[in-house]
């Protein structure tokens, strides 16, 4: 079966780096762009780059234009209830920062702060620094056997003292859908808040956010095959009222003096200073085309190619799965062979994977393993990406063993 992608040739950079004999399997750390992208990056500047929300003149208001409408497709894709629950920020590290300094004056010693076992360092650190500020207690979820957050256990560990779970939607490690519906119920029958981590969740299918029921989901654009240092943050109205502002300066001021000042409220009073207005620009040309696709065609590859991922794997003697992955992406270990050594002879080999702890230190430390070899899957990659990688780890097994 070829498994041929049919949108392979939608991005140059994949072409350019299939010509330099490169093939790209880590697009869990950053997708490859499509050229819609790039057209819409370079019609921006070519015809004339403005500031955006406060000039006057035609170039300012042509930028305005595209850049809103950029957030109407966001709140399009994410079924937001409006617009203003889209708040453009450096990515999703940057969403979270601004969550956990946002809600802290919500907070009082002794309060819970709920995480999962799972959680990428984004996810993690913001409400561990947090509690360690306000005197708050951080609860850690456990994972089955299979790498799913344990709903069982999840029921006794969100409690009356719980006021907020913040929690990956798919682990970049483990490539699993985490129970994120039944875990914000549990939230919510406490009080709490819920955050979703959809780093990597957004870019494989259309969520719904007035079905998930979260009160905050944020997402990168790098990972969502758009530009690099932009991110989502989606933000119930109600719980975006509850946020105090974090950064101060341009754009998101109301009124202000030399002794004080009134802020915007969101999104415009939480993107202080000029914006990526380019990158936010080709966001919007990214969604267009993402829109444009069949959504079941994409689901369908991306599913037939994690199947023949996995089953290679499974084949080979001495490779370990790391828990039981769902789709986009697999890691592994090999008995006897450290992961950086293989991490490195597959890029001699022109295979580009990721090797180590991947931003989730914890969880490698609770599988008590230094790190591991992740290969991570686009709706770019075809049947012959996967080829190439077997025979490269074969060839490097060989030589480790």
């Amino acid at each position: 079966m070829s498994l041929n992608s049919p949108w392979r040739a939608d991005f140059p950079g994949i072409l350019a780096l299939e010509a330099e004999g490169q093939t790209y399997l880590d697009s869990a750390a950053t997708a490859q762009k499509p050229q819609a992208l790039l057209d819409s990056l370079l019609g921006y500047y070519a015809s004339g780059a403005a500031n955006v929300h406060r000039a006057q003149h035609l170039p300012g208001e042509r930028a305005t234009r595209a850049f809103e409408a950029t957030r109407e497709k966001a709140a399009r894709w994410l079924n937001a209830a409006n617009s203003d629950e889209i708040v453009f920020t450096r990515g999703s590290t940057e969403s979270l920062n601004l969550l956990a300094y946002g809600l802290e004056h919500l907070l009082q010693p002794g309060d819970e702060l709920v995480v999962s076992a799972l959680e990428h360092h984004a996810n993690l650190l913001p409400w561990q620094q947090l509690a360690l500020r306000r005197g708050l207690r951080l609860v850690v979820l456990p994972l089955d056997e299979l790498g799913q957050i344990d709903l069982q256990q999840a029921a006794t560990l969100i409690g009356p003292r719980t006021r907020l779970l913040a929690l990956s939607q798919l682990s970049n490690v483990l490539g699993r859908w985490q129970p994120a519906l039944e875990l914000i119920a549990l939230a919510r029958a406490q009080g709490a808040l819920s955050v979703i981590d959809g780093a990597q969740g957004a870019v494989h299918g259309r969520h719904d956010m007035q079905a998930l029921g979260c009160d905050f989901y944020v997402c990168s654009s790098h990972k969502l095959y758009g530009p690099d240092g932009l991110g989502l943050l989606y933000g119930r109205s109600t719980a975006l009222a509850q946020l105090r502002h974090w950064q101060f300066g341009g754009e998101m001021v109301l009124q202000a003096d030399y002794q004080d000042a009134r802020f915007r409220p969101a999104p415009l009073g939480f993107e202080a200073g000029t914006p990526a207005i380019s990158a936010v620009i080709a966001l919007g040309a990214t969604l267009d085309y993402l829109a444009s696709l069949d959504q079941a065609a994409v689901a369908g590859h991306e599913a037939a190619l994690h199947a023949k991922l996995l089953a290679g794997l499974a084949v080979r003697d001495g490779i370990q799965l790391l828990g039981a992955p769902q789709l986009a992406l697999a890691s592994f270990t090999v008995a006897g062979v450290h992961n950086a050594d293989l991490a490195h002879l597959l890029s001699e080999q022109g295979i580009a994977v990721r090797a180590g702890h991947h931003c989730a230190m914890p969880l490698l430390k609770s599988l008590h393993l230094p790190g591991a070899i992740r290969v991570s899957l686009g709706l770019y990659n075809d049947g012959a990406d996967l080829e190439r990688f077997f025979a490269a780890l074969d060839n490097s097994l060989e030589l480790l063993r």
